[in-house]
């Protein structure tokens, strides 16, 4: 699909009880534009009820990784996180919800957060998403935004703490809830296609 972004690829990660739709809605818009995106599901955290053995990775309203109604190959892929190959990834993207509580506690991906910064490589999250930010290390002296329940954690590593719908400080993008992805996404979009 041609578009703005053609021939870039952003990487979503999530552990189980993601926010569905900060999954679903920058997979959209993002692929909309031409982005090839990858869904990367991190076997962490609880799992919504019913907790079954084997049970894919599950947003908090039900969706799960791979997505039934959305099937792979038009719109995104699926990949393990030891299957991703930093260089040719452009943007890593972590969803809220209760996922960033587990992923923050997994190592594989606080070292692909550093490895991206290092390198310079966009880095977005979202709602609970910055958290992963603060436990990689990497928030020290970022202007950042992020659901009110997690600004004291940002402000704690180090961040400047701000109230806006979506915040751009250098190669790291992030946004407050829901309701602002549409910025959010704008504030991705904007900096992959630069």
């Amino acid at each position: 699909m041609a578009g703005r972004l053609s021939g870039k690829r952003v990487a979503i990660v999530v552990a189980n009880e993601f926010e569905d739709i900060e999954l679903l809605y920058p997979l959209l818009r993002l692929s909309e534009e031409g982005a090839e995106v990858i869904v990367v599901p991190v076997k962490r955290g609880l799992h919504p009820r019913p907790a079954l053995e084997d049970k894919p990775v599950t947003g908090r309203f039900g969706h799960t990784v791979p997505i039934p109604v959305m099937p792979q190959g038009e719109r995104y892929i699926v990949q393990e996180m030891d299957e991703l190959d930093a260089n040719g990834i452009d943007c890593i993207l972590f969803p809220g919800g209760y996922s960033p509580d587990a992923l923050r506690l997994h190592e594989p991906t606080l070292e692909l957060v550093r490895d991206f910064h290092r390198r310079g490589k966009l880095i977005a999250a979202i709602c609970h998403g910055p958290w992963i930010l603060a436990s990689a290390g990497i928030a020290r002296g970022k202007r950042v935004t992020g659901f009110a329940a997690v600004r004291d954690d940002l402000i704690h590593a180090g961040a400047e703490w701000v109230d806006a719908p979506a915040v751009r400080d250098g190669n790291i993008i992030t946004g407050r809830v829901p309701n602002d992805l549409p910025e959010f996404c704008q504030e991705i979009i904007r900096a992959l296609a630069e």
